[in-house]
């Protein structure tokens, strides 16, 4: 058999696989209809022609794409040189300076030497080399894999904005050079395309909330138009690989990452742009704009303490207050998307990592060492504060809470009921006066009760080994109930050796694919010399 003959024979029965291989990976948004959820109607409304004493005609709302879509990935944690050996000692160590240490022995000595040498060369340096060049590839990999995942998600689901929930890179203790070579890698390759947020605009929401406009990068528009430059631009938070916990954070730390992705602690805003207007009474000084969406970016790094750096913890905590006092003077048609790195405080038990905390010793400063949850106070603060009861003149505040840190994921919601009332869960996590259970029990068990409450969404990382994950959060404002709503999405696309086995398998089939080509000409060229030496033979005869 021709070996051309039998590479096309492989090559088409390869054909199948090989297109379903390539159209999961390249498509698999699409297969697992990974979306922003649709905006939806809170009750069906009974149509206008409808008469009292009879049966309600019903006319049920129909969805629409939510205004605000923002695409939530989190740590990536790219790592970089410090993963390899030190560059400072010799590539093959047991050959370095071998000619001397031959010659400084005598002829019986030298034999030992050089089996020393060998045997050191055989069982370390040859497996530090391999294990260089696997590691150089596998940092390449990761990078791509990353940067695939961001790219098909984004192009299918056409977000609005997009954050990374912090752990940008994989080491708060890596020097300058290190850090610049990843945040190079980080907007480069990993999110090619996409730029850091102005500083004009993180910087808008320190202006005084009483001089107030529709002005660019102040409040921003919910239309495509005004849309359009954020879809460009990419929210990142700090994480504690980005800038260190509390007992560790410094300025310089913070000056590095705030220079490379942005500010730690801003907001922005954004306005609809429809006919909806608040239920306010127009008069002199009550606002009836359409209503407002706020994104607060918080480096909750530092809010518990002990803290290295004082100076950046009031920083921090001045940050949060004046976002409570904006809550106070908010509406209840306005919401709250907070953004932060370290989830709420909850027991054991609601979420892979349970509560958990270290401190450095005394001589190294004494301060946090590292955390899991924030502590129970921090965490009543920012739910008291950014979402508080009502009773409140203006009503509930209304939100959504996103972090990160747990690469597990979670999904819980944080609520107060009624004072008549008590939480049917078994034990109840508490906060204060808050209560957290899971996300779906709380739809089964708390939903339909007069309670208050916010759902936390810890989201799951986007490495490789925890499958690559995207999330989508959408955020509209529902006209019947008078305020925003906000749902949540999120998919995978597999453990990154799915990545690695398709473009594999991709890299052999192309190879023997390109070969039939030059076997089969290489063949018939044998056959045609063949031939002319049989006919040659023929003639002499």
């Amino acid at each position: 058999m021709r070996l051309s003959y039998l590479l096309y024979q492989v090559v088409s029965f390869l054909v199948p696989p090989f297109l379903i291989c390539n159209l999961y990976l390249y498509l698999y948004p699409i297969v697992q209809q990974c979306s922003f959820p649709y905006a939806t109607p809170a009750t069906p409304q009974p149509s206008a022609c409808w008469i009292e004493g009879q049966k309600p005609n019903v006319t049920i709302k129909p969805s629409f794409t939510a205004p605000f879509r923002l695409l939530v990935l989190a740590d990536p944690q790219i790592e970089g040189d410090t993963s390899l050996p030190d560059p400072t000692i010799p590539r093959f160590a047991s050959l370095h300076g071998l000619g001397d240490r031959l010659a400084s022995v005598g002829l019986l000595e030298a034999p030992r030497s050089i089996a020393d040498a060998v045997r050191e060369l055989v069982l370390k340096d040859v497996p530090t080399q391999f294990n260089t060049y696997r590691k150089r590839l596998d940092l390449w990999g990761n990078d791509y894999y990353l940067a695939h995942v961001y790219r098909s998600v984004r192009w299918w689901s056409r977000p609005t904005h997009t954050a990374v929930m912090g752990d940008l890179v994989g080491s708060q203790w890596i020097d300058d050079a290190e850090f610049k070579s990843r945040s190079n890698r980080y907007w480069n390759r990993v999110f090619k395309g996409m730029r850091k947020i102005p500083s004009s605009v993180m910087a808008a929401g320190d202006l005084d909330e009483s001089t107030e406009v529709f002005v660019k990068g102040k409040l921003d528009a919910l239309d495509d138009s005004a849309v359009s430059q954020w879809r460009e631009w990419l929210i990142n938070i700090a994480g504690n690989h980005d800038v260190g916990y509390s007992g560790d954070l410094n300025e310089e730390r913070v000056e590095r990452f705030e220079k490379a992705f942005g500010k730690v602690n801003w907001e922005a805003r954004f306005q609809l742009t429809s006919d909806i207007t608040t239920s306010a009474v127009p008069s002199r000084g009550i606002d009836t704009s359409p209503p407002k969406l706020r994104l607060v970016v918080l480096n909750s790094m530092n809010l518990d303490g002990p803290a290295w750096s004082h100076a950046l913890q009031d920083d921090t905590h001045k940050f949060l207050g004046k976002q409570v006092n904006r809550a106070v003077r908010q509406r209840k048609e306005d919401a709250i998307i907070l953004l932060t790195h370290i989830p709420l405080f909850k027991e054991s038990g609601l979420c892979v990592d349970s509560p958990y905390y270290t401190y450095f010793p005394d001589y190294n400063g004494g301060g946090l060492m590292e955390q899991n949850h924030l502590t129970d106070g921090a965490s009543e603060n920012i739910l008291d504060g950014l979402f508080p009861l009502g009773g409140h003149p203006s009503g509930n505040r209304h939100g959504v809470i996103l972090n990160g840190h747990d690469h597990e994921g979670c999904d819980v919601y944080h609520y107060q009921l009624a004072e008549d009332q008590e939480p049917d869960l078994d034990p109840p996590s508490t906060i204060g006066n808050w209560t957290a259970t899971k996300y779906k029990e709380a739809r089964r068990n708390v939903f339909g009760k007069e309670a208050h409450g916010v759902r936390e969404i810890t989201v799951r990382s986007m490495m490789g080994s925890y499958d690559g994950n995207s999330g989508f959060l959408s955020a509209w404002f529902d006209e019947d109930l008078g305020h925003w709503r906000f749902d949540y999405n999120s998919c995978q696309l597999g453990v990154q050796h799915v990545w690695w086995a398709v473009h594999i398998f991709d890299l052999i089939y192309i190879s023997i694919a390109l070969a039939v080509i030059p076997c089969a000409l290489l063949e018939e060229r044998a056959d045609r010399l063949e031939a002319a030496k049989a006919t040659t033979e023929k003639k002499n005869q």
